[in-house]
């Protein structure tokens, strides 16, 4: 007879820091009323095939000190059971096959979306909780609660960026430093704000299939003038790879084939933006007589197996316990949150997107006043450096030009820039 009331892990999508702290948590929680845990392998992948020979029992002695580590002791995969009903019955036969009742999944946007499939598959025969990963942070949660990775991604982005910083000054270079961010620009922005990089671009500040590459090099080149207009030939720009997302299809046909992933979204990863756009800079900044030393770093794989900071490792350890203690009371078809310290279940029919039929995506607000601030502290071409003429006579003198050719040349850039900050009075 089949050994039920067997509690299961996997983690999906790409790796952040606290996967093996979630896993700990939810283990021992499970452990410790006597439940049998198997970690899943490579997420959804062999379970798909009906592959079950590495699936592996976890106790709280083999667990017990993995919280301190990046990874997953488990593996992880994008492997989709969605992509076919067939797929999803394997699924969902394999981890009958284990005797498994309870499931806990591990990741983001698209992982929540498998697990409310399965959840609605199993007809009830499998409950499912969901902890929400990515260092992305574009998992629709409550405004202020980041996804758990984020902050220990941020927190080493940063000490990158601080350190490209200082090479730059010491070098005279300037740095375009891509990070990861498919849709949202929050890594981006909370790397390059916290860091006082030069600027930041994100995909929000575009509407999508909007962005032309010329228009993305016109905002660099006019960084990179405005700065020399104060005597600094160095700088940081920070761009989140989901810019490429918001490209006009016309530009995006002037990359190589471009390949997706079992989810359907382009491989970001693959494509070299920063390498364009270093030659498309250059180029641009030639016809200006400037020729500043052009490198490019990416940073985004070092960031996502990094040990997870105090933040995460606390973090994760509450959204463990809570993921396993929910489905050992009889919940399911949730994920789950921790909200202003206290654990809040959000039913997988509020995430969905009634649009898309897909999980909602949170995006950066660029109304709001973290946001203005951000921009406020960037070097990048505003309004204000059109309307004041000695500001516009110095940006031309760098340019090689008068002040008007100067205007008509990049006074585009800010024709849809937000009104000057203002804040409340009590």
């Amino acid at each position: 007879m089949t050994v039920t009331n067997r509690l299961a892990i996997l983690c999906g999508g790409g790796p952040a820091p606290g996967l093996n702290s979630v896993i700990g948590a939810a283990t021992i929680r499970a452990a410790l009323d006597g439940i049998e845990v198997l970690g899943i392998p490579n997420g959804f992948q062999d379970l798909m095939r009906g592959e079950l020979g590495h699936v592996r029992q976890l106790t709280i002695e083999e667990v017990s000190r993995i919280h301190f580590s990046g990874g997953s002791i488990i593996g992880i995969s994008r492997a989709n059971p969605t992509k076919d009903p067939r797929l999803l019955e394997t699924t969902t036969s394999s981890l009958e096959e284990l005797g498994v009742d309870k499931l806990i999944t591990i990741g983001g946007d698209d992982t929540a979306f498998s697990a409310m499939k399965l959840a609605e598959h199993s007809h009830g025969r499998l409950r499912v909780a969901h902890v929400p990963k990515t260092i992305d942070n574009d998992l629709d949660l409550p405004h202020g609660i980041a996804t758990f990775g984020y902050q220990t991604a941020r927190h080493y982005g940063v000490e990158i960026v601080k350190n490209l910083m200082t090479d730059a000054r010491t070098t005279g270079k300037w740095f375009l430093i891509l990070t990861m961010g498919r849709t949202a620009g929050h890594l981006a922005l909370g790397i390059g704000k916290a860091a006082g990089a030069t600027l930041t671009i994100i995909p929000e500040e575009f509407d999508r299939s909007s962005l032309r590459l010329d228009h993305l090099v016109d905002i660099l080149a006019g960084a990179v003038i405005k700065r020399a207009a104060t005597g600094h030939l160095d700088g940081t720009a920070v761009l989140a790879e989901g810019l490429i997302e918001r490209l006009d299809p016309h530009d995006l046909e002037s990359f190589d084939s471009i390949e997706r992933d079992e989810h359907g979204h382009l491989r970001l990863a693959e494509i070299n933006l920063g390498e364009i756009l270093r030659v498309r800079l250059r180029r641009r900044l030639a016809e200006f007589n400037l020729t500043p030393s052009l490198v490019v770093k990416d940073i985004g794989y070092e960031l996502r197996c990094a040990d997870p900071i105090p933040f995460d490792l606390e973090y994760t350890r509450d959204l463990g316990y809570c993921a396993a203690k929910f489905l050992l009371e009889g919940g399911s078809n949730a994920m789950v949150t921790i909200q202003n310290g206290h654990f809040v279940p959000i039913s997988f029919a509020q995430m969905l997107d009634p649009e898309t039929g897909r999980t909602r995506v949170r995006l950066v607000d660029i109304d709001s006043e973290q946001y203005k601030i951000a921009r406020r502290y960037m070097v990048r071409l505003r309004r204000d450096d059109f309307t004041d003429e000695i500001a516009l006579a110095r940006l031309a003198a760098v340019a090689g030009c008068d002040p008007a050719t100067f205007r008509e040349r990049f006074a585009y850039l800010v024709e849809n820039e937000a009104p000057p900050l203002s804040l409340p009075l009590v």
